[in-house]
């Protein structure tokens, strides 16, 4: 007998005739034997609904109240799937993020997981119960609903393995695996077999939607393997797992791309201790996390200071460095929402030479226009103009030998 965590979307969870798909899957699980433990996202577009909603209220709606409308979404999930599965004679039981519960810190929308008891968990499994979590929700110490961002079913399910110490954790989804990139773009990428960690949490933060940052972090931290599925079909999916030696025989295992950032530059700021902080620090306590930083120093003493974020937090940054710019005296802030991050990755970078020098070349023959650079050990990004987005994909997948052809 194994304990086994899957997590199925919103496109898997999107339809009644789905749910019922997403209960055939689970209860073959539990016929070979397995204890199951579902983790499920809202049926596909309800969330999206639920934050128009909470975005005709008022500009910037309270946090704590959005936390508790968006977890709706689940609400209606599990209960489906509860029902479904009792329906076909199974023992089947839905939890609530709180009532499992699944205790996080007090950021709303962005809330992280610090612990989650078994118990409760554990006396239904052993009754022979299947039990069904609500993802991407919890609770906080005072008794407040939060959720953890959009994705965060995948990190509900991951922690929820850890916790359990699962044997394994099935992302069940509509894509049957990891690309090597998006397959909308190359039609002839290839799905990779086995990841690293360290790979999927480069990709993952860098704009693939496969699975959820946070969800690979957890993974790493707890040497959770995921299974990368689709709901759709039975094919074998991608393994996420400890990084081994044949993986550093592959220079660049995917290109992924994020046309969700924004621009801000901040120019002619004294050139001077302390500018960094005071401009980044208003940013990050209201919870806005900085991705790429360039600064430019010039001759005449001055520099100019930009970096980008997400576009979901665009607005309220521009307010905020506008007010953060007066105090520094720089001279002006100029912004873009139309850029894009497009970056490869792959454990290979680590022992051959030469990788960022060829996506550079890459992008000089089609006359792409780099704007800004990031690199670490196993990645490169580079921001280009949106409208480029899809060709820089399509010529680097080719400079990189990664057709599935």
């Amino acid at each position: 007998m194994a304990l086994v965590v899957q997590k199925y979307g919103g496109t898997s969870m999107g339809s009644i005739e789905r749910i019922k798909n997403v209960a055939k899957r689970v209860a073959k699980g539990f016929d070979e034997g397995n204890e199951m433990v579902v983790v499920v996202s809202a049926m596909s577009g309800e969330t999206n609904k639920l934050v128009a909603l909470a975005n005709e209220t008022c500009e910037f709606p309270d946090l704590r109240e959005y936390d508790v409308l968006v977890a709706a979404g689940e609400q209606v999930s599990i209960a489906l799937l509860s029902m479904t599965l009792i329906g076909m004679g199974y023992k089947a039981k839905s939890y609530h993020g709180w009532q499992v519960p699944i205790i996080t810190d007090s950021v709303s929308s962005k809330a992280r997981i610090e612990e989650i008891p078994d118990e409760k968990v554990r006396a239904d499994l052993k009754n022979g119960v299947i039990v069904i979590v609500a993802g991407f929700q919890g609770i906080d110490r005072q008794g407040n609903v939060t959720t953890l961002g959009r994705g965060g079913s995948d990190t509900s399910a991951v922690a929820m393995a850890a916790a359990l110490k699962a044997d394994v954790c099935e992302i069940y989804t509509d894509v049957d695996g990891v690309y090597t990139t998006d397959p909308n773009i190359c039609t002839d990428a290839r799905k990779v077999e086995k990841i690293s960690y360290d790979e999927m949490l480069e990709l993952a933060s860098l704009g693939a939607k496969v699975l959820q940052i946070r969800s690979v972090e957890f993974a790493k931290k707890y040497n959770v393997d995921i299974h990368v599925r689709s709901s759709f079909n039975d094919n074998q999916g991608t393994m996420v797992t400890k990084e081994d030696k044949d993986m550093e025989a592959v220079l660049v295992s995917g290109i992924a791309y994020d046309k969700n950032e924004a621009k801000i530059a901040v120019m002619h700021v004294p050139d001077k201790p302390g500018i960094a902080a005071k401009l980044l620090t208003p940013l990050s306590d209201a919870n806005i996390s900085v991705d790429m930083i360039v600064q430019n120093v010039s001759q005449s003493g001055s520099t100019d200071f930009t970096f980008t974020v997400t576009k979901a937090d665009f607005k309220k940054a521009l307010m905020i460095t506008n007010e953060a710019a007066k105090i520094v005296e720089a001279k002006e802030v100029i912004s873009d929402e139309n850029i894009s991050k497009i970056s490869i990755v792959g454990v290979g970078m680590r022992s051959h030479a030469g990788v960022a020098t060829k996506m550079f070349q890459t992008l000089a023959q089609e006359g792409i226009n780099i704007q800004m650079i990031s690199t670490s050990e196993i990645k490169v990004s580079v921001v280009i103009d949106a409208k480029y987005t899809e060709l820089a994909v399509r010529v680097l997948h080719d400079a990189f030998g990664m057709s599935g052809k």
